[in-house]
């Protein structure tokens, strides 16, 4: 064990921080740098840097907003972790891997365990059982169904959804850094339901497998390929939708009802 030798990276872990180098997808080319990562507990931030000694970060992502889960079939690595942020309330994906697996899972635990501390202080009366499930989340889930516009006539078009918590994502690609558009899923006491099918006057050419999502503000109509994707898409969105609301999720929802 080498905690007690000084510089050594067991202790810097421990004293909340880290920094290393990771393989970084690019946003706008796809290709994946070697890019610097710093972790730092005392600043409340991980943050990236596009060149070893640049003295500015490229991004600077807040632990009270980060999530990591592991997405190695998604981004083509077995060691490979989606690192997401809030950027001005939007997510921001960033896409990372190391050669060497246990890297990587090490740098998993260091954002846990970030956040661990950071939630510790946050919510001072919570116990550590509440809070170990706050620490990271897996998306509820993930794929392809076909969307149409809020005035239904454009025509409908697949995109990649996501399911994280009550944001639900749609992108072009599964690897794009930023959401097209997100949909805020809230609570039935709210007014929010998920129906089978869409209505009798939807237009254009779509899979035959319809969900319509009705939120306070409008109906949001989505199409799967296949029944069997309908059934678990509609099962999530329905295990969403019954849980009530937290306090902090009104915010969340106020922001979106004001997005332009």
């Amino acid at each position: 064990r080498e905690y007690f030798i000084p510089g050594s990276q067991q202790l810097l872990s421990a004293a909340g921080y880290r920094e290393g180098f990771l393989w970084k997808r690019g946003r706008d080319n796809g290709q994946f740098l070697s890019r610097k990562f710093v972790l730092s507990e005392r600043e409340g931030a991980l943050k990236y840097f596009n060149k070893n000694d640049a003295k500015e970060p490229k991004a600077i992502m807040k632990i009270e907003h980060l999530n990591a889960t592991f997405q190695p079939a998604k981004i083509g690595n077995p060691h490979g972790l989606q690192i997401t942020y809030l950027k001005d309330n939007s997510t921001r994906n960033i896409f990372v891997y190391h050669e060497d697996g246990k890297e990587i899972v090490d740098w998993f635990n260091a954002i846990r365990a970030a956040r661990f501390h950071y939630l510790q202080v946050a919510f001072p009366g919570a116990s550590d059982v509440d809070l170990v499930p706050k620490l990271s989340r897996n998306y509820l889930k993930e794929g392809y169904m076909e969307k149409t516009g809020p005035k239904q006539t454009e025509g409908f078009k697949k995109r990649w959804f996501t399911m994280d918590d009550r944001r639900l994502m749609y992108f072009k690609d599964p690897l794009d850094a930023f959401a097209r558009g997100e949909v805020f899923i809230g609570s039935k006491e709210n007014s929010y339901k998920v129906l089978e099918g869409l209505p009798p006057s939807t237009q254009g050419n779509h899979w035959q497998h319809g969900i319509t999502i009705v939120t306070p503000d409008r109906k949001f109509l989505f199409a799967c390929e296949t029944e069997d994707d309908q059934l678990e898409w509609i099962t999530t969105f329905q295990k969403v939708i019954s849980r009530p609301m937290l306090p902090q999720e009104y915010a969340v929802e106020a922001h979106f009802k004001h997005k332009p």
